[in-house]
């Protein structure tokens, strides 16, 4: 881990805490449907009068004990299925949006998953119209600028992800880029090389999930066939030198989701997740929440679990508070401005 010139006895009195709700954060791997709280989901349940296998918040969160991956898409996508409602989709946002200002994140690049509704009959552009008009409210009341990614269920056909973007291109104007989500193993990046040619002809930007659960190749695969400007997670990539080599010399983002991790049995345990080790070969790491309802902590809570866990020094949050601008869709003067703001919270610790 970085040591920097910064003297371990100071950091042994310094209050991480209250260091790390003061750093100005950027969130670039937030699925917005999973913030859906308990709380949340029992509400909508009631308003849209749909059935749903629990009675009260205790046993919702007593179902978020998840063995992997699939486990936790099994209840992912059914409580997904709350949300019926433009209204539902802008109070989902609106939610995240205050907790995330209550972390001091003052950008987000939301990822959200359109298959997911509307192959349960809601139309693409309710579910659009929610999330986007609370992301410009957000904007205008609370100070956190967005940019909004339409992400593909990889698990589905490219067909069916083709026809997605197909419904999605009309729509542009209010989309940044496309992504690539759910089940990893078994449906590699090829499968949608073509999709994402078009979408990239359609002026949009490319990132996509790989190196979770699934193998390294997952990650060429990704820069290669689907050039992509990041990847998500990636945590994988060190069992490939060579990759991590490439990775490094052409410094692309890696956005990490430390709890979600752990709680997708990723790692056992958070002492033994590799983000420190990744921050040491030279990537250009980010500390993200994923689906921080379901995983337990927003991304004040994954900066502050990891720093305990791994004894990050002062040094190695600012690289990961920097690195999330940096690595961010926003223009050049934009991330100076919000790289200025980090530096100065350090500067001031």
């Amino acid at each position: 881990m970085f040591r920097g010139s910064i003297p371990v006895p100071h950091e042994k009195t310094m209050d991480f805490t209250e260091l790390i709700k003061a750093i100005p954060k950027a969130e670039l791997h937030l699925h917005i449907e999973g913030t859906l709280e308990p709380e949340l989901m029992l509400q909508l349940a009631e308003r849209n009068d749909i059935r749903i296998p629990y009675d009260s918040v205790e046993e919702i969160r007593k179902a978020y004990e998840f063995t992997d991956l699939q486990s936790f898409l099994d209840i992912y996508y059914a409580g997904a299925g709350v949300l019926q409602t433009r209204q539902d989709f802008y109070d989902l946002t609106y939610a995240y949006l205050e907790r995330a200002a209550a972390d001091n994140v003052r950008h987000v690049e939301i990822f959200f998953d359109p298959q997911t509704h509307t192959e349960r009959g809601i139309p693409f552009d309710v579910v659009l119209d929610g999330i986007s008009s609370a992301l410009n409210v957000g904007e205008a009341q609370l100070g956190i600028t967005f940019r909004l990614i339409l992400c593909f269920l990889r698990h589905l056909s490219a067909a069916d992800a083709m026809a997605t973007l197909d419904e999605a291109i009309p729509h542009k104007a209010r989309l940044h880029a496309v992504g690539l989500d759910s089940s990893e193993v078994g449906h590699p990046p090829a499968k949608f090389t073509r999709v994402f040619d078009r979408a990239r002809e359609a002026g949009l930007l490319t990132v996509a999930h790989a190196g979770e659960e699934g193998p390294p190749e997952y990650i060429r695969e990704a820069l290669d066939l689907l050039k992509v400007r990041r990847i998500d997670h990636g945590v994988r990539c060190l069992e490939d030198p060579a990759l991590v080599e490439r990775l490094v010399n052409e410094q692309i983002p890696l956005t990490v989701c430390p709890l979600s991790n752990v709680k997708l049995r990723v790692f056992d345990t958070l002492e033994q997740h590799n983000l420190a080790k990744l921050l040491d070969a030279g990537l250009c790491v980010t500390v993200n929440s994923d689906d921080p309802a379901y995983f337990g902590g927003y991304i004040g809570e994954n900066f502050l679990q990891v720093q305990q866990a791994l004894r990050l020094d002062v040094e190695s949050l600012q690289t990961l508070a920097r690195n999330a601008f940096t690595a961010s869709f926003l223009s050049r003067a934009e991330i100076e401005r919000h790289i200025d703001a980090v530096d100065a919270v350090f500067d001031s610790a």
